[in-house]
């Protein structure tokens, strides 16, 4: 079946983004300029993939998506707090961040700190009402020292150094895998998955997780600030370890290639209800934004 992963992707963030939307509408007493921080920056476009991967890893263990909504907003709110905070003067920097000026150049930097806060805590209050306690805890651990926190701090203190791949992969698994894993996995715990499902779906998080953060270091160097809505060569310009710096640019392009055919690969148990995955995959790696 051909799947047109765009338009997969776009049907996945709609649902999200009317989840979320419910979300917010509940939030009465918020003080009016941190829900108008907030929505700036969760609104602002993107892939959604976090959530796509959550809403499709439940569609495909159990045939719908809906159980899986509370982990796909809650993974999206955690998300962009991290974007929130990660494009801070004290962090990245930026003045950019999908096409628009950052929430700190909007907001400030004390409600940008703050909105990121917001949607963090957030989080953890709708991803409990999927009623689902390993949900929570799950996403707890990806996003926290173990998982992406932790890689935002080795990631840092790796400025200035040359990291092996091995290093490299220890780092990304962390700061950008994780919560890539966790929203597969999440989204195949709420829709029931048993073991045999459970584990292929781990292994493909795994490998796609890898492949997005070697495609984002490759479109790093040969990407488009138009494409990606966000100056390119940041991450020389702060010195980072990436995987063309480790390894060249096309040794980079064939490792994350073979990452998706890994990925692809783990999908074997299951039938063509797993296209849309096979085909995000491909993406995955051949993005230009």
């Amino acid at each position: 079946m051909l799947i047109a992963v765009p338009e997969y992707l776009a049907s996945k963030a709609a649902r999200t983004e009317a989840a979320l939307e419910q979300c917010f509408a509940e939030w009465v007493d918020t003080p009016a300029t941190l829900l108008e921080a907030m929505r700036y920056s969760l609104f602002a476009g993107g892939k959604r993939l976090r959530p796509g991967l959550a809403l499709g890893a439940c569609e495909i263990v159990c045939g719908d998506d809906a159980p899986a909504l509370p982990a796909a907003c809650a993974l999206e709110m955690i998300h962009t707090y991290s974007l929130m905070h990660d494009d801070l003067p004290s962090m990245d920097n930026d003045d950019l961040r999908r096409g628009k000026p950052t929430a700190h150049r909007v907001f400030g930097e004390a409600m940008a700190i703050l909105g990121g806060d917001a949607l963090l805590t957030m989080a953890f209050d709708v991803a409990a009402s999927s009623g689902d306690a390993r949900v929570v805890r799950e996403i707890a651990q990806a996003a926290g020292v173990a998982g992406m926190v932790g890689g935002q701090v080795i990631d840092l203190e790796s400025e200035g150094k040359r990291l092996s791949v091995d290093e490299l992969k220890g780092l990304h698994a962390r700061k950008t895998g994780a919560l890539i894993r966790v929203s597969v996995r999440t989204g195949a715990l709420l829709g029931g998955a048993n073991d045999e499902a459970m584990g292929a779906l781990t292994a493909y998080g795994d490998h796609i997780g890898l492949a997005f953060q070697i495609a984002d270091d490759v479109l790093d160097v040969i990407g488009t600030e138009a494409a990606l809505g966000k100056p390119i060569g940041s991450d020389i310009a702060r010195d980072k370890s990436t995987y063309p710096a480790a390894v060249g640019l096309d040794r980079a392009r064939t490792l994350g290639e073979e990452s998706v055919a890994a990925a692809i690969g783990a999908l074997e148990v299951f039938g063509p209800e797993a296209d849309a995955f096979r085909a995000l995959a491909r993406y995955i790696m051949d993005r230009d934004r």
